[in-house]
């Protein structure tokens, strides 16, 4: 595995073949250089993944080098090394955009830390980047962010249908986004200079239901001092959503069913019919066959809306959204209330996608929004057993709770010491030495001997 392309730069020929012999082989592509310019010439042609230089060298010293690549990529990690007298400027150049610094002489292992943090810190930018030009792109269409398969085809299915106007039913569980769907068909149509209008048909009770959608002449009951329009009547030129249709009290049914075929209504306490200019866009948390088996849903109303569906698949089919969703409500809230965006760690991603989600997006919109508020860690700290620790001394416990932490790294990562070590962010031979130390090789072994081989 690649850990990564080094440009290394430093004018003593000895300490940089031996810095390039060591990065080679743990595993990082190394580009050596003697001189800043030249090294600065090629960077121009070719970006690493950092930059690691000295600070001291004859004609372009390490500080120049510094400020040219800040002001060329600033996202481009640099890593300086000093000597030890000059730790004060190095501080100063931090300040300026270096990612870190190392004091001569340095230590072997922590070189490798370093760049490894620095190139992962790279990497994320870079992935955030990729996820706010999706979510951007996706906001052009219609809000609907995601970037897989199911998603993809959810969103061509929208703009299809949107300027054809005909009803649409929406099918998807609780938290799924249905009025989001429901939405974009609208903004994509021709309709989408008239109103959006929104009703919640298990929200409304069954008193007041027909004249809230209907509306009511001045008289029709007691209370109705005036006149007013339903919502069929003020959805005219736009689109009505009759979310959670199955909820719809049986009686008022049929009188749905005649509007959606005679596109008219009657008002409570009227007896003339007032023609309506409006696209029915209804939603379900089900298929409705059970209703309709069980004689809670008309069936011929169930035809009369579902000319075409939309289905909505769930979060957890579609695990490869999460990440990009989680980014993009975060951010929406630190910017709504004025907080700073904070980085997702990919280690925080993978717990996320391995989450059961019943709540859907809705639930995941909640846990960002806390994430953006400082309030809740969407990967909480892994606790050791109470009972595995009771009664051990404080080091034991520590030793207890890494392995642990270990553990589940090689369980989510299929035996596989390479990704479980960058999922827990040490290089790999530093793992090899904990599982030995801990007694853990047995446990990978398994892994590999129940058929999950590392890919």
């Amino acid at each position: 595995m690649n850990r990564g392309r080094v440009f290394l730069v430093d004018d003593d020929p000895d300490l940089l073949k031996a810095a390039t012999d060591w990065l080679t082989i743990s595993g990082f592509t190394v580009d050596a250089f003697h001189r800043a310019e030249e090294a600065f010439q090629f960077f121009l042609r070719q970006v690493p993944d950092v930059v690691v230089t000295d600070v001291r060298m004859p004609g372009v010293d390490g500080m120049t080098l510094l400020n040219s690549i800040v002001l060329q990529r600033s996202d481009v990690p640099v890593v300086l090394i000093t000597a030890h007298g000059d730790v004060n400027v190095a501080v100063q150049a931090m300040k300026h955009g270096a990612e870190d610094f190392l004091e001569k002489p340095y230590d072997a292992e922590r070189l490798l830390t370093v760049l490894d943090k620095a190139i992962e810190k790279r990497r994320l930018t870079d992935e955030i980047g990729r996820l706010q030009g999706l979510v951007g792109e996706r906001q052009e269409i219609g809000g609907i962010v995601g970037d897989s398969a199911a998603i993809c085809d959810l969103r061509a299915r929208v703009a299809t249908l949107a300027d054809v106007d005909i009803d649409v039913l929406i099918v998807g569980e609780t938290g799924t986004g249905k009025e989001l769907v429901a939405r974009a068909l609208h903004q994509q149509s021709r309709r989408s200079s008239g109103p959006f209008v929104a009703i919640n048909c298990a929200a409304l009770p069954d008193s007041i239901f027909e004249s809230e959608v209907f509306g009511h002449a001045r008289g029709a009951f007691t209370g109705a001092i005036a006149e007013r329009e339903g919502k069929f009547e003020h959805a005219g030129g736009g689109t009505l959503f009759l979310d959670e249709i199955e909820s719809m009290p049986s009686g008022l049914q049929a009188k749905i069913l005649r509007v959606l075929q005679e596109r008219s209504i009657e008002r409570l306490g009227e007896n003339r019919l007032r023609p309506v200019d409006v696209r029915i866009v209804a939603a379900a948390k089900t298929d409705l066959s059970a209703d309709i088996e069980a004689g809670r849903f008309r069936e011929d109303l169930f035809y009369r809306l579902a000319t075409v569906d939309i289905r909505i698949p769930p979060l957890r089919e579609r695990r490869e959204d999460i990440g990009l969703l989680f980014v993009h409500f975060a951010n929406l809230a630190a910017r709504r209330y004025g907080r700073p965006e904070r980085a997702v760690a990919p280690d925080t991603t993978r717990q996320l996608q391995r989450r059961e989600w019943r709540g859907n997006v809705r639930e995941l919109k909640a846990l960002a929004e806390r994430f953006a508020l400082g309030l809740d860690d969407p990967m909480p700290p892994v606790e050791a057993n109470p009972q595995e620790v009771s009664g051990l001394s404080l080091p034991e416990r520590l030793a207890a709770y890494e392995a642990r932490l270990i553990s589940e790294a090689l369980e989510f990562n299929g035996g596989n010491t390479l990704r479980a070590a960058a999922s827990l962010g040490i290089p790999v031979r530093t793992l090899s030495e904990k599982m030995n130390r801990r007694g853990l090789e047995g446990a990978r072994r398994r892994r590999l001997d129940h058929g999950q081989v590392p890919q």
